[in-house]
């Protein structure tokens, strides 16, 4: 198993990220509308991972519905970004009424001896409504700043994270496991190491890469690496929290996995689980920190 692991973490190192950089760097026509195309696509397997999951408990919601919630908002803010002259943003607004409408409406066309269930099924759908969709509605969101390196800065923080946590947490973390009870194999090593490694991230774009902030600060400016290191911090802490909600859905559903569609990860929903809660802090803090100074 350990060995599984292993080889899963180098194929997202050495395959995955690259290709997600690819698709950044080298395919940003329409403000990256190929990765954001991907991201609407993962955001609505992710929220069929979900919906399989209420099932356990008895919410249960077609697969079409569920599809559909899942892509609504992260498809709106596409259209909107990647065609503003065919789509003003108001039709971001429109998508949610649609989605919220549905979810509380179509109980009513419930059959009879299906109507005790009708609440649940309203609460789920407003649940694979959020999420994941309203979080990753945030990743494609941040291409309203027309720099795709911001993209690049907000994925490797998280990945970062990610692997350095896994890596620290294998090397250090046997004898301090357990702190959480909804992953026991986290530990504080893997904690600490996560921190790390999406604060360093941040650092050495502040140092090396000033062309992913908007201050116009010069390289070694200390007014660009404190909000620098803020911003890989926070943004570091809302992906391994992001990272347990998740875990805790799964226990409480009494799933191991969200899916097995991904080698070594599970189902898509464990792979942009960080993602999808890092995104808004990621955004706020860039906003206030960087963008919102000019």
């Amino acid at each position: 198993m350990k060995v599984k692991k292993i080889i899963a973490r180098l194929t997202i190192f050495f395959i995955g990220l690259p290709a997600v950089a690819a698709l950044v760097l080298f395919l940003p026509w329409r403000q990256n509308l190929v990765l954001n195309i991907v991201a609407v696509i993962a955001s609505g397997i992710g929220a069929l991972e979900f919906s399989s999951m209420l099932r356990k408990k008895n919410i249960r919601v077609t697969k079409i519905e569920s599809f559909i919630l899942g892509c609504l908002t992260p498809a709106a803010i596409t259209l909107t970004i990647s065609f503003p002259h065919l789509f003003p943003a108001w039709i971001i607004t429109c998508f949610l009424m649609l989605g919220a409408g549905w979810s509380l409406m179509s109980g009513i066309f419930t059959c009879k001896s299906e109507l005790e269930n009708v609440l649940n099924r309203v609460i789920g759908r407003f649940a694979l409504l959020i999420y994941p969709g309203f979080f990753v509605y945030w990743v494609i969101k941040m291409n309203i700043w027309g720099n795709s390196y911001i993209i690049l800065l907000f994925l490797l923080i998280t990945f970062a994270c990610d692997s350095i946590a896994w890596f620290f947490g294998t090397l250090f973390g046997e004898n301090n496991r357990g702190l959480i009870a909804v992953s026991p194999n986290k530990s504080i090593a893997g904690f600490i190491g996560g921190l790390l490694g999406s604060v360093i991230i941040a650092a050495c774009a502040a140092f090396f890469f000033p062309g992913f902030f908007f201050t116009g600060h010069s390289i070694y400016s200390l007014p660009l690496l404190f909000p620098a290191i803020l911003l890989g911090f926070l943004t570091g802490i809302a992906a391994m929290l992001g990272d347990l909600a998740e875990s805790a859905i799964k226990r409480s559903c009494d799933f191991k996995d969200s899916g097995k569609l991904i080698f070594g990860r599970g189902g898509v929903l464990d792979s942009i689980d960080s993602i999808a809660a890092a995104a808004p802090v990621f955004y706020m803090l860039y906003y206030f920190l960087f963008a919102n100074i000019i």
